[in-house]
């Protein structure tokens, strides 16, 4: 007897319904725009949207909308087409300047309520839609400066740890680094440790001190190292970001390109991969701050910061902190963005690597009771205009945002307090991803076109519809009713695969659509399979609806079988390949399990409901 259980026909309608919910944002088109988010706590208000409205109808360009979204705290220009857009970009920078990021960007058009529900158009690979390509310079003289510092504190470590008295170890403008001894002896002392654990150094006795050369070899290694750094931090904030499948790669001898395909939010990404926010932590050197600034009688061990808070009249707070970082973010493993229990404020709680908490250690068992300060470091875009042309610009802002007194002696891990809530949050996020060996700049932003080029796209497109229309017009010329039964599965397995992609954020890429022509032909032969064993069943002389029960019966193992293979192989693509070869592996898994489901399952649905309530039926249309 042909019949199917009530649950299974609601399990049905249920799936039918979220996939239509999950693919239909893929209908809707995408605005290229212009989004404006506030760099260091600018406004984003009514006066920023007149003021950009303004700016965009002086310089001739016509924008779609200007909206306001004071949730994400950010403004969107869209535009009608990407030249516009550039020109729009171009044309905002010089005139926003640094408090705000001005960033190329693709608008959803897709209405709030199915937003709302979490339903969104699947991302496009950089071979179908393009997406947005930065050039990223490295400044490999700060990276270099970076190294010699580093290296300046683990010499003064190196002669503490072996009981080696020294009055100073500092740096020269020529890259050496000069270490004074107390006495002769301890120089020659002070040699023999440096040479077995510094072999990179090339040293030169002048009496109690030693002077310092880094090799070429070594300065070059540090400069490779540093670029190499750079792209496995940036690998490690774009994953973060969410993006699928990006391109990140060195190019030349200190420039990386980042291409991001289909990607919402630029400015955050920019935001993201470009930051260089860190922290150090510093002791406080005790003196009155406010006098040394002003009479210029700064101690020699000390620099001279400012606190984020303002004094009466909005002047800076000076604070004089020692020259000597105790740890800093190369040291830094972990990071977590919370709130304080007692107070509620922002926090970010770090975990210091090993020489990170040994040295913080040290330091807080002699000084308890004392306070320390914590410096928010960041390196912020400037730009400006210099008779009548942009010019591009970093500047560097270092803040002390919290000084707390040491209640007790902590090493690896404790909390930073002092940040804003979005601020904690960028920052536990650029911490745990690693830190920059050095700052880049970017030195090209701008939207790129699909890499395989619209007449190729067409044709992979074409491809894959024509496959799917012959798959139908042989269906229903050769199987008839059954024919379009099968259609209609065919069609709803489409849906299920596009809801599927929209929902877990899967990338959709040219050999993404090869994986769904497969997927196809997998289903026509899923119900290929089926219809014939219901014709062999009719030629064995059973009933119709006995041979339509029979025929999906004897027919789902089958499928169920050679299904599970073809997954694992899809699985094994997506697991263990990357690029192409992965998204080829997502498309095919998923489409391989909507196509045994709606095989086995819905197209029986289908044929319950046409054939299983005739008591007198005699023949089907197959």
């Amino acid at each position: 007897m042909l019949t199917y259980a009530r649950w299974k026909y609601v399990v049905f309608l249920f799936v039918l319904l979220l996939s239509a919910v999950y693919a239909v944002p893929n209908m809707f088109p995408q605005d290229p725009s212009v989004q404006v988010t506030a760099n260091h706590g600018a406004p984003v208000d009514e006066a920023l949207r007149q003021r950009v409205s303004d700016e965009l109808g002086k310089a001739g360009i016509a924008v779609k909308q200007v909206e306001l979204d004071k949730k994400k705290n950010n403004l969107l220009v869209r535009l009608s087409n990407p030249d516009l857009q550039v020109k729009a970009a171009d044309a905002l920078r010089p005139e926003l300047g640094s408090d705000y990021i001005v960033a190329l960007n693709i608008a959803s058009t897709v209405p709030d309520w199915l937003e709302k529900l979490g339903a969104r158009p699947m991302s496009l690979g950089l071979d179908l839609q393009g997406g947005v390509h930065f050039l990223m310079q490295v400044d490999q003289k700060a990276a270099l400066e970076k190294r010699l510092e580093a290296t300046t504190e683990d010499l003064r470590v190196l002669l503490r740890d072996n009981r080696i008295r020294y009055v100073s170890v500092d740096r020269r403008p020529d890259n050496s680094i000069v270490a004074t001894l107390s006495d002769a002896s301890a120089a020659a002392a002070a040699a023999g440790v440096i040479a077995k654990n510094q072999p990179g150094l090339v040293q030169q006795a002048q009496g109690n001190q030693i002077v310092l050369q880094v090799q070429p070899a070594e300065l070059q290694k540090y400069a490779a190292d540093a670029i190499e750094q750079n792209v496995s931090t940036l690998r490690n904030r774009v994953n973060a970001l969410g993006v699928a499948e990006p391109v990140i790669q060195r190019q030349g001898n200190d420039r990386i390109v980042v291409e991001l395909p289909g990607v919402q939010d630029t400015a955050q990404a920019k935001r993201m991969i470009g930051a260089t926010a860190t922290l150090e932590y510093r002791a406080v050197v005790e003196g009155n701050p406010i006098e040394a600034v002003e009479s210029g009688n700064i101690p020699p061990e000390a620099r001279v910061y400012y606190r984020r808070e303002r004094g009466p009249g909005g002047k800076p707070i000076p604070i004089l902190l020692n020259k000597r970082v105790i740890a800093s973010g190369d040291q830094l493993v972990g990071a977590t963005a919370g709130f304080d229990q007692r107070s509620g404020s922002p926090t970010v709680s770090v975990r210091l690597n090993s020489a990170g908490g040994q040295r913080m250690f040290d330091f807080t068992s002699e000084n308890v009771g004392k306070p320390m300060a914590v410096v928010y470091i960041e390196r912020l875009p400037e730009v400006r205009v210099v008779d009548g042309k942009e010019v591009r610009s970093t500047r560097v802002s270092e803040e002390v945002v919290s000084v707390a007194t040491i209640q007790s002696v902590f090493s690896n891990e404790f909390q930073t307090t002092g940040l804003s809530s979005q601020e904690a949050t960028d920052l536990s996020k650029l911490l745990k991803s690693g830190s920059l060996a050095a700052p880049m700049d970017f030195v090209e932003e701008r939207i790129v076109g699909p890499s395989l080029g619209k007449e190729n796209v067409e044709r992979g497109l074409k491809a894959v519809t024509y496959s799917f229309a012959f798959a139908l017009i042989f269906f229903l010329v050769y199987y008839r009713m059954f024919g379009l039964i099968t259609c209609i599965a065919l069609l709803l397995n489409l849906v299920m695969v596009f809801a599927l992609m929209s929902f877990f954020g899967a990338t959709m890429s040219l050999p993404g659509l090869a994986g769904i022509a497969l997927t196809v032909g997998m289903s026509v032969d899923a119900n290929v399979l089926i219809n014939e064993r219901i014709r062999e069943e009719l030629r064995l002389g059973l009933p119709p609806q006995t041979a339509i029960a029979t025929g999906y019966d004897r027919a789902a193992g089958t499928i169920l079988d050679a299904n599970i293979t073809a997954f694992l192989v899809g699985l094994a693509m997506a697991a263990f390949g990357t690029g192409p070869l992965r998204g080829f592996g997502i498309t095919t898994m998923l489409g391989i399990a909507t196509s045994a489901y709606t095989a086995v399952s819905v197209s029986r649905a289908i044929a319950t409901l046409i054939y299983g309530g005739r008591r007198k039926l005699k023949s089907i249309w197959i």
